[in-house]
């Protein structure tokens, strides 16, 4: 994984403390039902939470023959809240889970496809996630040829438990899960952060800054 630099000078952005998420929900318009999450971040009329799953039994619904979890894989539910009055964009493929080893090295985990989540859980033997690299590797390859049923099961499961669209209505929010292949080393969540870089205000294609959500808060199970 290559190494991370960060401009941490934001326009206009403002962080939710976590004693402050409770009065949210009073808050935030009747038209939207109100978002319970110890990671939370808003600012330009769009909220993103963040919560990673670190309990094995959470997984349990959406998986329930074969755990993602157990097989060192990261389940982080996000919901996105969208409060103004224009589309927004989220590209979901540019969303990372920084981790910071040291002081001066943080490396950017991206996100897992269904088809790479089914691979790392029935066929593993990944590098770790923390290893020093100069680019992201590339998706591990879908071997062709026969049926894997056990595949294609963890495959659906994983694509129907995602996010399902990064085009959030006016006034609605978008919910699912993002998946980050930690091999099981779940301690770095204690400097993690979900790095969301690309967002478009669609109407006008205005960027919107960037949202760099602190995931080690307490309470985050």
């Amino acid at each position: 994984m290559r190494k991370a630099y960060y401009n941490l000078m934001r326009i206009a952005a403002r962080r939710i403390p976590l004693v402050a998420a409770s009065l949210f929900g009073t808050l935030a318009s009747a038209q939207q039902p109100p978002l319970h999450t110890a990671s939370l971040e808003a600012h330009e009329g769009l909220t993103i939470t963040a919560i990673p799953w670190t309990d094995a039994a959470r997984y349990k619904e959406k998986f329930p023959k074969k755990s993602p979890y157990v097989a060192g894989i990261l389940a982080v539910e996000v919901a996105f809240r969208n409060d103004s009055d224009d589309s927004v964009k989220v590209n979901l493929s540019r969303i990372r889970l920084t981790v910071h080893l040291d002081s001066e090295n943080t490396q950017e985990l991206p996100s897992l496809s269904p088809e790479e989540l089914g691979q790392a859980v029935l066929k593993p033997g990944g590098k770790d996630p923390t290893a020093k690299r100069t680019k992201v590797p590339l998706p591990l390859p879908i071997p062709k040829g026969g049926k894997d049923k056990n595949l294609d099961e963890l495959q659906r499961q994983a694509q129907e438990a995602s996010v399902p669209t990064g085009v959030i209505a006016p006034h609605s929010t978008v919910k699912g899960l993002l998946y980050f292949d930690l091999q099981s080393q779940f301690d770095l969540l204690d400097t993690a952060h979900l790095y969301v870089p690309d967002l478009v205000l669609m109407r006008g294609n205005r960027a919107l800054t960037y949202f760099d959500i602190d995931l080690a808060q307490p309470g985050n199970q």
